[in-house]
């Protein structure tokens, strides 16, 4: 065995002599324990935040927007077929976007409207997976005086309106037509032909989808379309893909990706996952000063026999590494220990579902979880590298020991 390792580990198996340097060296290893496994258990919460609202909002909304500078799309065919020539595009859907009031003799409330082309949103958005009622193909249903187009609504809406499946209601918009008693609003009846539910309150209390062609005669668009929503195989990939397009299609469009039509909101889950490692890593630190504790006493109580190793003719950076070795196996010993305790509990809260959340507030019912390699490992060497940072004071003190004083004393 390697002479510093050898020494460095008969250090660490105290006798009773030394049961008090023994209890330190449990306790710094405990400290660096608890340190990362609280890492990894936040990291892991924060990580699975941020993609639960990633893949919600996406599950509602498009990976890119094409919309053009001026106004609505009159030409949207033309652009659909270039915008489907690139290789990583995988859905184009056209869409109307508008306010109106939505009514029933129940009562009313407002609402966003979404007019999409029920053949092209499947391919485009997740809605087919949150319905709870009806299909997406409902809206297709054609446009007569006995049979009105159908409507897809939030679940919360639908509670809020007290309508069910088949329920007829009112829509209105405020840009109706002037008359001389002023303006009329326009009123389109609908019936209920679906209920989705994203799990994100917003959406469900406000959100509705009706047939393409029923929303540009209900907003007077003339047959154009407000954008065209975009889906890719990668989404990670989608301000890329967005800058190509943006090429291809010219100066007179504007192009934009899931993560700048959201940055806001996922700068601030990046900032808070930051400032949670910043925060936990102090518990390190804390483990790290321990450590420097722990050293210091081992190298006054082991004054003596560093003076009789050097007069044998070890050297300083011999004595140096005697120490950083035994402090970095306290570091790696609660490290490991760390990393398994972390991913054990992840892996329980995953499974089990131990913690619950309120679906009024979070746009989930349970903790979310999400393990990322380069986290974990990020974490490991973060909690290593203090470790070792807190031997080298320790570690320095016990090599400048002049055997001829210590003997002396």
């Amino acid at each position: 065995m390697n002479f510093e390792l050898f020494v460095c580990l008969r250090y660490l198996k105290a006798t009773k002599k030394q049961g008090f340097i023994s209890l330190i060296s449990i306790i710094s290893v405990t400290g660096v324990a608890v340190g990362v496994t609280a890492l990894i258990v936040v990291i892991a919460v924060m990580t699975g935040f941020g993609e639960e609202f990633r893949d919600k909002i996406l599950g509602v909304n498009a990976h890119i927007v094409v919309q053009q500078f001026g106004g609505s799309l009159h030409d949207a065919d033309d652009i659909q077929q270039k915008i489907k020539g690139h290789k990583e595009v995988t859905g184009v859907m056209p869409y109307i976007y508008g306010q109106a009031m939505i009514t029933t003799g129940q009562g009313g409330s407002g609402c966003v409207v979404r007019g999409i082309d029920p053949e092209s949103a499947a391919q485009v958005l997740s809605l087919p997976d949150q319905l709870t009622a009806g299909t997406l193909s409902s809206l297709e249903l054609a446009d007569t005086a006995n049979q009105p187009p159908g409507i897809i609504i939030g679940i919360q809406l639908a509670k809020q309106l007290r309508v069910h499946m088949g329920d007829r209601l009112r829509l209105l918009s405020p840009s109706g037509t002037l008359s001389p008693i002023g303006i009329l609003p326009k009123i389109k009846t609908l019936e209920v032909t679906g209920i989705f539910e994203t799990g994100m309150f917003e959406y469900d209390s406000s959100l509705v989808y009706i047939p393409l062609q029923t929303a540009q005669k209900f907003f007077q668009t003339q047959g154009a379309v407000h954008g065209l929503e975009v889906t890719v195989a990668n989404i990670d990939r989608a301000g890329i893909i967005a800058e190509d397009l943006r090429n291809t299609l010219g100066n007179l469009f504007i192009v934009k990706d899931w993560m700048s039509m959201n940055h806001n909101l996922f700068s601030a889950l990046k900032l808070e996952k930051t400032a949670m490692f910043v925060i936990l890593i102090l518990i390190v630190l804390v483990a790290a000063f321990n450590i420097v504790s722990t050293l210091i006493m081992v190298v006054i109580d082991k004054t003596r026999d560093i003076a009789i190793l050097k007069a044998m003719g070890a050297n300083r950076p011999q004595i140096l590494r005697i120490f950083m070795f035994e402090g970095l196996i306290i570091g790696l010993t609660g490290t490991i220990i760390g990393l398994i305790g972390g991913l054990s509990i992840c892996e329980i809260l995953k499974r089990y579902k131990l913690i619950e959340l309120p679906g009024n507030v979070y746009p989930m019912t349970t903790l979310p979880i999400k393990i990322l390699p380069l986290d974990i490992t990020l974490i490991g060497l973060s909690a290593v590298l203090i470790t070792l940072l807190a031997t080298i004071y320790p570690a320095w003190k016990g090599s400048q020991i002049e055997p001829a004083k210590a003997l002396r004393s």
